[in-house]
């Protein structure tokens, strides 16, 4: 039990965070992520909460001293389909009534259905949910592998050669084959013209390892590994499968795998990296059979919770 002095009750809303604000929730995703092992926001909330233009509910709790002790980002991009929820509470100030304080806060804001995670699948984020009335929806999986012996070379289907993403000229027919990848995909499928130049943007991108597989004879794009560096002050570097995906129509012909091989490789030989991570939606049994195949284990679980 923390002796800081209890955190008050009342919830703070504001369409808009000041960078100052913004700066303090950083800080706080930090800590909190450091003491759980698992960050309590993911990547599309973080770069919203650096775009003051993003469409969001904003809700904190502070201490008397003015502390922040609480936050709770509601996605209000697309209502009819739910409100997307992410909450975190500072170490330092749980079991004082800030985190219950913030998810009625959630649901007494949020216009329809709520979608919210529960990042590394706590058993007090479980707890909670049950409380007030949340279902355990869908499970996302972060899986990990070492990359400590060399990578096979991959296997490329005939006609088939692998090249750097080109920012500029090759955005519409990812994002157009990304749509066509991850059609059934509650948010990948959905990713918009800002939101990969977003990323494009971010200082971790790199062409080189954003790799492509094309249709020599015409040019087609035909499926797609975009690698991730994570390098965080005070951890070990690890590198992450962003996103692989693979056009329906190429799809039974190795492909999948072989793209797999080929970004390992280069997150091993380029980059110098001894291990690895993904995140794969449980449901997705082809996905996770392909990973499984290629050493990946699971690692850790994050849970989506519904409510209407």
């Amino acid at each position: 039990m923390s002796s800081a002095e209890p955190t008050t009750d009342r919830v703070t809303r504001t369409d808009v965070l000041t960078p100052a604000e913004a700066a303090d929730v950083l800080a706080l995703a930090r800590t909190a992520g450091d003491a759980d092992g698992a960050d309590p926001f993911d990547e599309h909330t973080l770069l919203r909460l650096r775009d003051p233009r993003a469409p969001a509910v904003h809700l904190t709790t502070r201490a008397p001293d003015g502390t922040l002790t609480g936050y709770a980002h509601l996605d209000t991009t697309d209502p009819a389909s739910g409100i997307g929820v992410e909450l975190a509470v500072h170490p330092a100030h749980r079991r004082q009534g800030a985190g219950r304080a913030l998810a009625r806060g959630v649901l007494d804001s949020a216009a329809g259905p709520v979608r919210a995670w529960a990042h590394g699948d706590h058993p007090s984020a479980a707890a909670l949910a049950v409380d007030l009335g949340l279902t355990r929806a869908r499970v996302l999986w972060q899986l990990r592998r070492p990359l400590t012996a060399p990578a096979a070379a991959p296997h490329l289907p005939d006609g088939v050669v692998l090249r750097a993403f080109a920012p500029g000229s090759d955005d519409d027919a990812w994002l157009a084959l990304n749509a066509r990848a991850f059609a059934s995909h509650p948010e990948q499928g959905r990713w918009t013209t800002a939101e990969l130049r977003a990323r494009l943007a971010e200082p971790w991108f790199d062409p080189a390892g954003f790799l492509l597989a094309v249709e020599s004879a015409t040019g087609r794009l035909l499926g797609f590994h975009w690698t991730k560096v994570h390098e965080l002050p005070g951890s070990a570097r690890i590198g992450e499968v962003y996103v692989l995906g693979v056009d329906p129509t190429a799809h039974g012909g190795g492909l999948g795998r072989a793209l797999t091989t080929a970004g390992l490789a280069y997150l091993r030989d380029r980059r110098g990296l001894d291990r690895v991570m993904l995140y794969v939606d449980e449901s997705n049994t082809g996905a996770v059979a392909l990973y499984e195949r290629t050493g990946f284990a699971r690692w850790s679980a994050h849970v989506n919770y519904h409510l209407g």
